[in-house]
């Protein structure tokens, strides 16, 4: 019987440097692979997601997108987003000259456009939906102390919440840099905090000039997503700047430009570019954007029929 084979690349994400940003596995043409076998393959692969191309079931997009970590599937993910689709366009499987594509992911419609050459774009930006909050925790030891941290190590006046423009993380704002790189998560304390559908904390610290439009940011996710530490998390970078417009920790005018920096503790310095609009009490159009840089390019060989799933 004759294997089936997949090409695959794997690109950089939210870098503009080779072994930088957020890596990223891009199997093309997955058609064919069972469920069973790209959480599999997310696991060989071992990055924090690995996406599967197919072809789209809603006719207003351009192609579907299955987005793996090496313990499950996520319903929507950003630089697994902005990854594929410059990689897409650099292949050219999108329509010539597309400047603008949408992603069918579990999630639903996930809009992304294109600056520079649509056949080698130079940035993508993907477009989030609104971010909804939920109350402020009054548990600020406790969470705090999940980290490693103490209460006085919180950024004052800011509130830890809960946050979502798709995808839920607990939110908490730390008073410095140095503060972000000292935080030492206990993972067992940590899932003690998560409730509902959290399952990942995002911790951060603003540049002390409002007007900088900068942050400092770090991820931790749940054990079971297999990743703990993620280099440069999108999909989280869109409620984080909805956070700190809302509360005044970034300032601006209209559409207003901030930059997150993330993974740079952890040798993966990541640079995250979020683009919104303030108006009165409301934040839209929230967009995060990055570039990828292409790093290696391989043959997936797997058997001619599914292999059982592991015991």
């Amino acid at each position: 019987m004759t294997p089936r084979t997949y090409r695959f690349l794997q690109v950089d994400v939210f870098t503009d440097r080779v072994f930088g940003g957020n890596p990223l596995a891009v199997v093309l043409d997955a058609a064919g692979i069972e469920d069973a076998e790209m959480q599999a393959i997310a696991r060989e692969f071992n990055l924090s997601e690995t996406t599967f191309v197919l072809p789209p079931t809603d006719p207003a997009c351009t192609v579907r997108v299955r987005i793996f970590t090496p313990g499950k599937e996520m319903p929507f993910a950003g630089h697994p987003t902005i990854g594929t689709a410059i990689t897409l366009a650099r292949e050219a499987l999108l329509p010539a000259g597309a400047r603008e594509i949408c992603l069918q992911e579990q999630i639903g419609h996930v809009p992304v456009r294109f600056e520079g050459d649509p056949a080698d774009p130079t940035f993508a930006w993907m477009r989030h939906r609104d971010a909804t909050f939920g109350p402020p925790r009054q548990d600020r030891t406790a969470v705090a102390a999940a980290l490693g941290l103490t209460a006085s190590d919180l950024l004052p006046d800011a509130p830890v919440e809960s946050g979502s423009t798709g995808l839920e993380l607990l939110y908490v704002p730390l008073k410095d840099k140095e503060t972000v790189d000292r935080a030492l998560p206990d993972r067992a304390r940590l899932a003690a905090l998560f409730s509902g559908s959290e399952d990942a904390v995002f911790i951060f610290a603003p540049d002390p000039d409002p007007a900088a439009g900068r942050v400092y940011s770090r991820m931790f996710a749940a054990d079971a997503a297999g990743i703990g530490e993620d280099p440069a998390t999108g999909s989280a970078s869109g409620p984080l700047g909805a956070y700190l417009v809302r509360h005044g920790l970034v300032r601006g005018e209209g559409t207003i430009q901030i930059v997150s920096e993330q993974g740079t503790k952890i040798g993966r310095q990541s640079f995250l570019h979020i683009r919104l609009r303030q108006s009165g009490d409301r934040v839209t159009e929230i967009e995060v954007g990055g570039s990828a840089v292409p790093v290696m390019q391989g043959t997936l060989t797997l058997p001619s029929s599914p292999a059982p799933p592991p015991p």
